[in-house]
C-alpha cells in the first residue's frame, strides 16, 4: 500500500506539478463567484513557478543532501580490509526504451554504471549487485537485466554480477540487496548511487541491517558555490527542485512510516 500511495500521491505533490495544479484551480474558479480567490491563485502559481525555476531554490534544497556524505576515500583500503562487493542502485536505465530499441538506454544518472565499472576494474575480486526492479505501477519491465547487459558490454564478467529484480523503491533496494548479497558481519561493501539519494539510501540500508560504505556519484551541483546560483532555464530549475523535494519527502515518509530509524543519517 505504501508503494501504491507513493506512486499516486508523489507526482501530485512535486513542486512543479503542485504549482500548476494551483493555477488550474484558479482558472476554474474564474468561472465562479470566487474570482478574487481565483486571481490570487493564478498569480501565485505563476510567481512561485518562476521562483522555483529561476531562483537558486533547487540548489539550496539539494546541496544538504549532496554534501551529507563525503566522497569515498580509497586511501583507507589497507586499514579497512578487502572490498567484497559493490551495490549499485537502479534509477539509471530506461528499461522500456532499452527493450524496445534493443540497446541500453541510460538517463542522467549513468555515472552510477560507469563508476561501478571503474570500481570493478580496480577491485577485480569484488562482486557487483545491481538492485533495480520497476518503480512503475503500470510497466513490469525490470531495470536490472538491461543494466547487466551494459556491465557485460563494458567488460565485466557475467559471473561477477548479480541482478536484483524485485525492488520497487529504495527500501526494497536495501532489503532485497541484503537477501541476494548475504553479507557477513566483517565484509566491506560499497553503495553506489546519486549523491542526493545517498542519505535516504543509507537510512534504508541501515534499517535493513546491511552495513555499506557510501560512494556518492552523479552530483547535480558544484558544491556550496552554487548556493546562490540562479538558473538560466526554467525547466532546469524546476527539475532540480522536484528532485530535491522528492528526496526530502522520501526521507520524511520513510521515517514517519517506521521504515527507517533516522530522518537524516550522517556518515
Amino acid at each position: 500500500m505504501f508503494f501504491i500511495l507513493s506512486k499516486i500521491l508523489g507526482p501530485l505533490v512535486l513542486p512543479s506539478n503542485l504549482l500548476i495544479e494551483i493555477g488550474l484551480v484558479g482558472i476554474v474558479l474564474l468561472l465562479t463567484p470566487f474570482r478574487r480567490l481565483a486571481s490570487w491563485l493564478v498569480v501565485s502559481s505563476v510567481v512561485l513557478i518562476a521562483v522555483a525555476g529561476f531562483s537558486p531554490l533547487g540548489h539550496l534544497l539539494i546541496l544538504p543532501l549532496e554534501q551529507r556524505f563525503p566522497p569515498w576515500d580509497p586511501s583507507q583500503d589497507a586499514a579497512r580490509g578487502p572490498l567484497v562487493g559493490i551495490v549499485v542502485l537502479g534509477g539509471v536505465m530506461e528499461p522500456d526504451i532499452s527493450v524496445a530499441r534493443g540497446s541500453a538506454a541510460m538517463n542522467e544518472a549513468a555515472e552510477r554504471i560507469t563508476v561501478a565499472v571503474e570500481l570493478a576494474r580496480r577491485y577485480p575480486g569484488a562482486r557487483i549487485v545491481f538492485s533495480g526492479g520497476t518503480g512503475s505501477l503500470f510497466d513490469a519491465t525490470a531495470e536490472a537485466p538491461s543494466a547487466v547487459k551494459e556491465f557485460e558490454a563494458l567488460g565485466i564478467a557475467h559471473e561477477r554480477i548479480t541482478a536484483e529484480e524485485q525492488s520497487r523503491n529504495t527500501i526494497e533496494n536495501a532489503v532485497f540487496s541484503r537477501l541476494v548479497a548475504q553479507p557477513k558481519p566483517d565484509e566491506r561493501w560499497l553503495l553506489v548511487t546519486s549523491a542526493f539519494q545517498m542519505p535516504r539510501a543509507i537510512a534504508a540500508f541501515r534499517a535493513a541491517g546491511f552495513p555499506v560504505e557510501a560512494y556518492p556519484v552523479d552530483y547535480r551541483t558544484r558544491g556550496p558555490i552554487d548556493a546562490t546560483a540562479p538558473f538560466d532555464l526554467l525547466p532546469e530549475g524546476l527539475a532540480l527542485t522536484d528532485t530535491a523535494m522528492h528526496e526530502w519527502a522520501g526521507l520524511l515518509a520513510y521515517r514517519l512510516d517506521g521504515k527507517t530509524a533516522e530522518l537524516f543519517p550522517a556518515p
